[in-house]
C-alpha cells in the first residue's frame, strides 16, 4: 500500500508561542507508517506540538521488516533484540492519534514503544495479533470414564500433532503449551476452582472428526468450555513506556500481547484514560486477552492514574504498581555497597541515580534499617565486577551513599565470594540478607471507575509508600483476590511498604473463585515476611477500607498481616449461592495477624 502524508499548521508561524503542527498519514503498511512517523518527528521544531494523525483503517506489521532494538523491560523475559512496530523516542510534545486505526502485528513483536520522551500522548487505536501465542480450543466431548477430552482448536490457531504431541506455531515461533485457563461458555468467566490447568499435550491424536483427543482427566471441562492453552513466555508488552515524563494514553484498546498490555518503567506521571485490555466486542470468539498483566508500572514516580478503563480476560493482574529491591551482595566499606537485581525477569534497566533516596530492609523480617540515605554515586557492573558504560543490560550496581550505612555489619567477613569459573554468587552466611529500596522511584496512584473482570490471579496490586486511592471500581469475578498489597524482598523482589492507601466505594462480585499466590481474601494485605516473630515494626500502615460492597458466595473478605492503623469500616455484604463455599476461612470474614491499632467492624448486610 502507498502512504499519504499531508501537513497542516494550526497556528501562524509569525507567532512567538510554540505551534501545533498536524501530519496526516494515510493507509500504509507497517514499514511505511514507521518511516512516516520517524520522518515527521525528525522535522519537528523542538518546542512545537506535533500531532501525527492516522487515517482510520488497518495497518499490518511484520517482524521480518521491523526495527530491532535491545530493550530490557521489567517483569518480562529479557530476550533480545526485540522487533519493534512503532518506535517514538527522544522527543517531546508529540501526539500519536490513531483515528480509530487497527494495528495488527504478526509473529513476536513489541508493537509500540515510547522512549525517553516528555509531554507525549497516544490515543484512538487498537493493538492485536491475528495469531496469538495463547491457543484457544473448544471442548466438544469429555469422556471422564476413559480420562480423555476431545477438543477442536479455534480456526485462527495454527497447529499440528507431531509425534503424538500438540504443537502450536506462528510466524517465527512454535511451542507446546504448558498450562491453561478454562472459561465458561457464554459468561466468559473462569471456570470455578480450575485455576491453572495442567494440560497434557503429549499422547494425543486426531480422530476422524478432526478433533484432538488428549489425556485430560477433568470432569469440570464441560462441552462448550473454552480452554486457553499457553506457555510461560512473556517477551514483550503491547505498549512499552521507558523513562518518559508526562505521558497520556487515551482510548487505546489492547486485544492481545504475549506479555503485558502496558508496561511503564522509570516514568514520571503516567495517565491511562478510557483505555481497555479487552475483547473486541461481546461476540468476540476469543475469551482471553494478554498473557500477563493488563497494566504494570515499575519504578515510576510522580502520579500514576488509571481511570475509566476496562480490563478483562487477562492471564494475570489488572494493575501492578511497585519498585524493585536490590539484594545487597557485598558491603564494600562504611558507605558503599554492591546490589543486584535478583528476579530473572527484572534486570537490565537503570535502578537509581545520584540524589535518589534509598532505604535498607532486612529480608527476613522486612524491617527497615536506619534512616533513608541519598545516593552519592552509582555505577553499573558486569557480572565479573567490571564497570559498564551504562545501566543498559546491567544486573549489579556499585552504590556509594552520602552518609555511613547505619547499624549494618561491615568488614571483610561480609564480602560475597564468587565462583571463579562461572562468576556466580556464593552465599556467605556472615552477610545477613538485606535489600535496598529506591524511595525516589515510587509513585502516588489513583485507580478509579475501572472494571476488572474474568481474569486470572488478582485485580489490583499496589506497593508504594505514596498516597494510593482505589475508588469506585468494579471487580467482577476476578478468580483470585481483587486487591493485593504485598511487598517482597525474598522472591519477586517487588517493593514496598504502603503508608497511605484509601480503598473506598468499590464493588467486589464473586472474587476468589480460585486461590492463587497471596490471595487469602477478597482484599489481601500480604507482605512476604519469613520471620514475622522477630519483626520490630509492622510493614504496612495507613490503610483505610471503607464504604465498599462485597457480593460473595462465601469467601473471606479481608486478610491483613503486619499492618498498623488498619481501618475496615462501613462496608456491606451480600451473599449468594452462585458457587459452593470452599475457602477454609470462609466463616472468618476478617483475619488480622500482627496488626496493632486496627479499627474494624463486620460488614453490614445489604438492604
Amino acid at each position: 500500500m502507498k502512504k499519504l502524508i499531508t501537513a497542516a499548521i494550526a497556528l501562524l508561524p509569525l507567532l512567538a508561542s510554540p505551534l501545533v503542527r498536524t501530519v496526516e498519514i494515510g493507509l500504509a503498511d507497517g514499514d511505511a507508517l514507521r518511516s512516516a512517523i520517524t520522518e515527521a518527528i525528525g522535522a519537528k521544531i523542538k518546542n512545537d506540538t506535533l500531532v501525527i494523525k492516522l487515517i482510520s483503517g488497518r495497518y499490518e506489521f511484520s517482524p521480518s521488516t521491523a526495527e530491532r532494538r535491545e530493550l530490557y523491560i521489567s517483569n518480562h523475559d529479557q530476550v533480545n533484540p526485540k522487533a519493534v512496530g512503532i518506535l517514538i523516542e527522544n522527543t517531546r510534545n508529540v501526539i500519536l492519534d490513531g483515528g480509530g486505526a487497527e494495528l495488527l502485528f504478526h509473529g513476536r513483536m513489541l508493537p509500540v514503544a515510547l522512549l525517553n520522551s516528555s509531554g507525549c500522548s497516544m490515543r484512538n487505536f487498537s493493538i492485536d495479533f491475528p495469531n496469538p501465542q495463547i491457543s484457544q480450543v473448544v471442548v466438544e466431548e469429555n469422556d471422564t470414564a476413559a480420562g480423555r477430552v476431545a477438543y477442536r482448536p479455534e480456526p485462527w490457531v495454527d497447529w499440528e500433532v507431531r509425534d503424538s504431541t500438540f504443537i502450536v506455531k506462528g510466524d517465527g515461533w512454535e511451542h507446546t503449551p504448558k498450562t491453561a485457563i478454562a472459561f465458561e461458555e457464554g459468561t466468559r468467566r473462569i471456570v470455578y476452582r480450575t485455576g491453572d490447568l495442567r494440560v497434557g499435550v503429549r499422547k494425543v491424536f486426531v480422530d476422524d472428526k478432526g478433533r484432538v483427543n488428549a489425556p485430560w482427566k477433568d470432569p469440570r471441562l464441560k462441552p462448550g468450555t473454552r480452554v486457553a492453552m499457553r506457555g510461560y513466555g512473556r517477551p514483550a508488552p503491547a505498549i512499552f513506556l521507558n523513562s518518559d515524563t508526562a505521558t497520556t494514553l487515551l482510548n487505546i484498546a489492547v486485544r492481545y500481547a504475549e506479555g503485558m498490555g502496558v508496561l511503564a518503567q522509570n516514568c514520571v506521571d503516567v495517565s491511562l484514560d478510557s483505555c481497555a485490555v479487552a475483547l473486541r466486542v461481546p461476540e468476540d470468539p476469543r475469551y482471553f486477552t494478554t498473557q500477563a498483566d493488563a497494566t504494570h508500572f515499575s519504578s515510576c514516580s510522580g502520579t500514576v492514574t488509571v481511570a475509566d478503563c476496562l480490563f478483562e480476560g487477562m492471564m494475570d493482574d489488572a494493575v501492578n504498581i511497585h519498585g524493585t529491591y536490590l539484594k545487597i551482595t557485598e558491603i564494600i566499606d562504611s558507605a558503599t555497597v554492591r546490589g543486584r537485581y535478583m528476579h530473572h525477569q527484572s534486570w537490565g534497566f537503570p535502578w537509581g541515580a545520584p540524589g535518589d533516596t534509598v532505604r535498607f530492609v532486612a529480608s527476613a523480617t522486612m524491617d527497615t534499617l536506619g534512616a533513608p540515605l541519598a545516593i552519592k554515586a552509582i555505577r553499573p557492573l558486569a557480572d565479573n565486577g567490571a564497570p559498564l558504560p551504562s545501566a543498559h543490560g546491567a544486573r549489579e550496581f556499585l552504590i556509594t551513599l552520602s552518609a555511613p550505612i547505619p547499624s549494618l555489619p561491615i568488614g571483610e567477613d561480609c564480602r560475597v565470594e564468587r565462583a571463579a569459573a562461572s562468576g556466580s554468587l556464593v552465599r556467605n552466611p556472615a552477610l545477613p540478607s538485606l535489600g535496598l529500596e529506591n524511595l525516589s522511584r515510587t509513585p502516588a496512584a489513583r485507580f478509579a471507575r475501572n472494571t476488572v473482570r474474568h481474569n486470572r490471579a488478582r485485580g489490583a496490586l499496589f506497593s508504594t509508600p505514596r498516597p494510593v486511592v482505589c475508588e469506585d471500581n468494579t471487580f467482577d469475578h476476578t478468580s483470585g483476590a481483587a486487591i493485593l498489597l504485598c511487598g517482597d524482598c525474598n522472591g519477586w523482589y517487588e517493593t514496598g511498604a504502603c503508608r497511605d492507601v484509601t480503598i473506598r466505594r468499590n464493588t467486589f462480585i464473586n472474587a476468589l473463585t480460585t486461590p492463587y499466590q497471596f490471595t487469602e481474601a477478597v482484599i489481601s494485605i500480604y507482605p512476604v515476611i519469613p520471620d514475622i516473630e522477630h519483626q520490630r515494626h509492622p510493614f504496612h500502615s495507613g490503610i483505610s477500607i471503607t464504604d465498599n460492597r462485597f457480593v460473595t458466595f462465601g469467601t473471606p473478605l479481608l486478610y491483613a498481616k503486619s499492618t498498623s492503623g488498619l481501618r475496615f469500616l462501613r462496608n456491606t455484604l451480600e451473599t449468594n449461592t452462585d458457587y459452593p463455599p470452599y475457602h477454609p476461612a470462609a466463616t472468618l470474614p476478617i483475619t488480622l495477624i500482627a496488626c496493632p491499632a486496627a479499627e474494624t467492624e463486620p460488614p453490614h448486610p445489604a438492604n
